[in-house]
């Protein structure tokens, strides 16, 4: 190879060299400048999840609106979600929505005895019996059906028989 092809070919590498850092350069840029895009994007985002938290009225489930109060909407979501879980035999699921609808109302006779035989179907009489006692000697609002169903369970349960 002579000194001219010699030459030449430096100067092409050398061109190469020049081309190749210029686009790396310029893709470096590229990266940098949409880095920086979703950096923004980001923040922007993360201040609307502040806004609407901020906006947001606080809402504790499971929790009687009003001391001594009954909030009937939670009962009734709860109790109709517990009667759902409970005909799929889903009883660890189902007593804890009743147990929702017995804090969103702690009088009621009717979710007193939900909780009770949600119990009784988990193979825990203890408790079970508990909560047939409650409503079978509560004066709540719902006295009627719940009472008596919770008398005849403790009947069957030969609850008197137990301290």
């Amino acid at each position: 190879m002579n000194l001219n092809n010699r030459i030449l070919l430096a100067l092409a590498v050398a061109t190469f060299a020049l081309v190749g850092s210029g686009c790396g350069s310029d893709q470096n840029a590229a990266t940098n400048e949409l880095v920086k895009q979703q950096q923004t994007q980001i923040e922007q985002l993360q201040q609307d999840i502040d806004a609407l938290k901020s906006n947001q009225p606080s809402y504790t489930p499971g929790v009687a609106s009003t001391s001594g109060g009954c909030d009937r909407g939670v009962e009734q979501t709860a109790t109709k979600r517990g009667g759902e879980r409970f005909a799929k035999s889903d009883f660890n699921k189902a007593l804890l929505y009743y147990n929702d609808a017995l804090t969103a109302c702690p009088s009621d006779d009717r979710a007193e005895v939900n909780v009770a035989r949600t119990y009784e179907a988990l193979g825990n009489s203890g408790a079970a019996i508990k909560h047939y006692r409650k409503a079978a000697e509560s004066n709540g609002p719902t006295v009627s059906d719940a009472s008596i169903q919770a008398r005849t369970a403790l009947e069957r349960m030969q609850a008197s028989q137990l301290p």
